[in-house]
């Protein structure tokens, strides 16, 4: 099987790794690739990338318990996540409780070395504490992050990197650990170290990046030195380093842009636990940008000599300027792949966590002893997580700035068809059972086609998958 190795850089690289671990669970396909997520973060205690990893443990618990051989089988968790570092983070070494001047052993320069250092950095960059990052500083970020290429993780990453495996970047452009590590990690893959097995396959490897615009602002904050006011500056100083040495020299094979000018003020951490930004719909659009590559052709993916032969460049849009967007303000191509599994697995979602422990009678219930199986870690601690995890991240995205609410998160046992906001749907002809009551009786129905020799995981993810499917295809006719 074919890999896709995704590296996430900074808080906003997690945050993307979040929403497309949410997409894969809901079964949206990746075009058959195995999923290795690489987090580049100095911040080691960054909320973001806290949450994200612990999404990525319980995906990968619940994948690997499953198999996924069959037509009719579950699809939900379907693509399998690996990781080639502790915890999926890429580590840094002498970065914690650092300060840039001792990272460059300032003190030990000469007279002239030090005056040169001091024209490229300000007092306030050699003293800053770079355990949190670098604030918004990608100069700062610039000469740490070049270590990558020699540390145990970056060759782990090169080592196992195997012909038609792909490679896809994530970073904002307006901070300072996305900005610097991008051009960066780009410049080490080109140019991996002879040595190495795979230094071919990596020059000529098909790579694709996307870079977020600012989409979010930080409240003022006189305990932060970062300041949004420099967001617009810092973005258009990047595009101009970019346009000559990424785009400009050809060493991507396809380049994805993604902003908003509607925007939402966030608290103003410069990291650590603290820094845990809620989730936004231009991190989905970034997840959708992935989904987009892994669908392109091989062929049009050829580099040669570490030169992209055509090399794409794209936006992201929508179709109407809503403040808050639901399914129908987004194009076409974004429906077909969000519609259906997103609303699929809410339902999934929304029974497991609110109808569960309720139906332990149900003729189902009982021929899957679902009882029993609840009380196993596979739905007691990893699946419940998880869909917390899926439903706090939608709550997220509907209350930001531009928000994404294609879903009445409040529909309970009277309006439960009632989840989708723009679309009305198919109430039947003389339906007898509604809402809940039509799940379950769905859920009766489908049981009996269960094959009985599967593990009680299988049958319970089986079950639901095609309850849903069949509820989701009745419903809404998608």
């Amino acid at each position: 099987m074919a890999k896709l190795y995704i590296f996430g850089i900074g808080g906003t690289g997690s945050r993307v790794i979040k929403a497309l671990t949410m997409l894969l669970a809901t079964g949206v396909d990746i075009n058959g690739f195995e999923v290795v997520p690489v987090i580049i973060d100095p911040d080691e205690a960054n909320g973001d990338v806290s949450r994200t990893t612990d999404i990525l443990k319980n995906y990968q618990h619940i994948h690997n318990n499953l198999s996924f051989t069959g037509a009719d089988d579950n699809k939900f968790f379907k693509t399998k996540i690996s990781s080639i570092c502790q915890n999926f983070k890429l580590v840094l070494s002498e970065v914690k409780g650092e300060r840039f001047k001792d990272y460059i052993e300032y003190n030990s320069l000469d007279e002239n070395n030090k005056a040169l250092i001091s024209l490229l950095f300000s007092e306030d960059n050699l003293e800053a504490d770079m355990e949190v990052g670098f604030k918004g500083n990608p100069n700062i970020g610039s000469v740490v992050l070049n270590q990558f290429k020699q540390s145990q993780d970056f060759k782990a990453f090169a080592s196992s990197f195997a012909q038609n495996d792909r490679i896809f970047i994530i970073s904002s452009i307006f901070g300072g650990t996305g900005a610097s590590g991008f051009p960066l990690l780009l410049k080490n893959i080109r140019n991996a170290d002879a040595s190495l097995p795979s230094a071919a396959l990596l020059r000529d490897a098909p790579v694709g990046a996307i870079t977020l615009l600012p989409y979010f602002g930080v409240s003022p904050s006189e305990e932060s030195k970062i300041d949004k006011s420099s967001f617009i500056s810092k973005t258009k100083a990047a595009l101009s380093y970019y346009e000559e040495n990424v785009s400009g020299n050809s060493s991507l094979n396809a380049l994805y842009y993604a902003g908003d000018d509607i925007t939402k003020d966030h608290p103003n951490h410069e990291g650590a636990a603290f820094q845990k930004n809620d989730a936004h719909f231009l991190e989905l659009a970034a997840a959708l940008a992935i989904i987009d590559f892994s669908a392109i052709p091989a062929t049009a993916l050829v580099t040669t000599g570490g030169k992209a032969e055509n090399p794409v460049y794209k936006e992201f849009g929508i179709k109407d300027n809503a403040p808050s967007i639901i399914f129908e303000n987004l194009g076409f191509t974004s429906q077909f792949i969000l519609k259906k599994p997103l609303t699929q697995y809410l339902f999934f979602a929304l029974y497991c966590t609110s109808k569960m422990q309720d139906c332990p009678e149900r003729a189902w219930a009982k021929k899957i002893n679902l009882q029993a199986f609840l009380t196993q870690p596979f739905v007691h601690s990893y699946l419940r997580t998880f869909n917390q995890y899926f439903l706090e991240w939608l709550t997220e995205m509907g209350n930001n700035q531009r928000g994404f609410s294609p879903f009445n998160l409040n529909a309970n046992d009277n309006n439960l068809f009632e989840i989708v906001k723009g679309i009305k749907p198919d109430s039947g002809i003389f339906e007898l059972n509604k809402n809940y009551n039509k799940y379950d009786h769905m859920l009766d129905k489908v049981e009996k086609s269960l094959k009985n020799n599967d593990s009680q995981q299988q049958r319970f993810m089986n079950l639901f998958y095609n309850t849903t499917e069949t509820l989701v295809s009745e419903k809404y006719k998608f």
